[in-house]
């Protein structure tokens, strides 16, 4: 069996303006690290539910496990990640819609009532893909590289404010990044973190942002780290990031333990 070789952090946090009426946070995030006798790679993913559904939560809940299930099943079958096409995601948003409208019936809500975004990434020693519908984003670094990349950028809908969700009839609006290389560095975040985290006059990352999150993953062993997950969440409580975004944020930043 492989040896794990990816540590990370991540959370979640609450919007101030869901904080003021009484609302959770609508944001879900997970990563996990999927190992066999042959590989290792990251299987990261962020799902934001929109603020005007009723049951966004349940939604970007779905989201989540569902984009998890379908990563881990495609890795168990050994084939490349540059097999990952728009065939292959529009199977994969099939499931996870399948399993958001089931829930939907369950409830008498309709689908629309559960719409959330995703990004999500598969990461591997020399490939990472990347699974986007909506706003929100994912960031990658080179191991020989000081400069952040940003495949996938959010995608905003034709109005202000407006996004693209999983659930958007009658196909949600897939977009599949492909990235060669030895990357060492990977974050995902929701559309709560994007003004901090990215330069949209200039259409790229803000390396000083994503360097100060990384910072502390140096000399981790592989896996999440509880206790600097607890201090991330602390970070985005915080009146540095809420003076600048009142809604829902999430972020998770992995590094390559053996880069």
């Amino acid at each position: 069996m492989i040896e794990r070789v990816w540590c990370w952090v991540g959370a979640c946090s609450a919007g101030s303006s869901h904080v003021r009426v009484g609302v959770g946070c609508d944001d879900r995030a997970a990563c996990l690290e999927f190992l066999d006798a042959n590989r290792s790679a990251l299987v990261a993913v962020v799902s934001d539910g929109a603020g005007s559904a009723r049951y966004s939560s349940l939604g970007s809940r779905a989201v989540v496990r569902q984009f998890i299930d379908a990563a881990f099943d495609f890795l168990r079958s050994s084939r490349p990640l540059s097999e990952i096409d728009e065939e292959v995601g529009r199977a994969w948003m099939d499931g996870i819609r399948d399993k958001v409208f089931i829930i939907a019936e369950r409830i008498s809500a309709s689908p629309r009532d559960l719409a959330a975004t995703l990004v999500g990434v598969v990461a591997a020693e020399d490939h990472v893909v990347i699974c986007h519908v909506g706003d929100g984003a994912c960031a990658i670094r080179n191991a020989d590289d000081q400069e952040w990349q940003v495949p996938s950028w959010p995608s905003h809908g034709e109005y202000a404010s407006t996004t693209y969700f999983v659930t958007d009839d009658p196909h949600p609006n897939l977009r599949v990044s492909h990235a060669d290389g030895t990357f060492s560095d990977v974050a995902i975040f929701s559309d709560g973190l994007e003004r901090l985290a990215l330069d949209f006059a200039r259409q790229v990352a803000f390396k000083p942002f994503f360097d100060s999150m990384l910072k502390p993953l140096s000399g981790l062993t592989p896996g999440r780290d509880r206790n600097l997950s607890i201090g991330l969440r602390r970070f985005l409580d915080s009146p540095l990031v809420t003076d600048r975004t009142d809604d829902d944020k999430s972020l998770i930043i992995a590094r390559r333990a053996r880069a």
